[in-house]
């Protein structure tokens, strides 16, 4: 997935805010991880500004659906 893919779709995401899209969010950020590393991740959360809308916090590990380090 490319990196304006992926913002793409984490837009659509933040746009309807809530539970399961903060779940489809983790997924999209577990993808930009394994494809463009954890620095990727960590500027696609600050640009969304995805940790006031999801509560993600740049350092935060995505593996799949499960949240597995970082800040919380």
């Amino acid at each position: 997935m490319t990196l304006d893919k992926a913002r793409q779709l984490l837009k659509v995401q933040a746009d309807f805010g809530g539970f399961y899209n903060a779940n489809g969010a983790k997924l999209i950020l577990a993808e930009v991880s394994r494809e463009h590393g954890q620095a990727a991740v960590d500027q696609l959360i600050r640009e969304l500004e995805l940790e006031r809308i999801f509560g993600f916090a740049p350092g935060t590990v995505f593996d799949g659906s499960l949240t597995v380090g970082g800040k919380r």
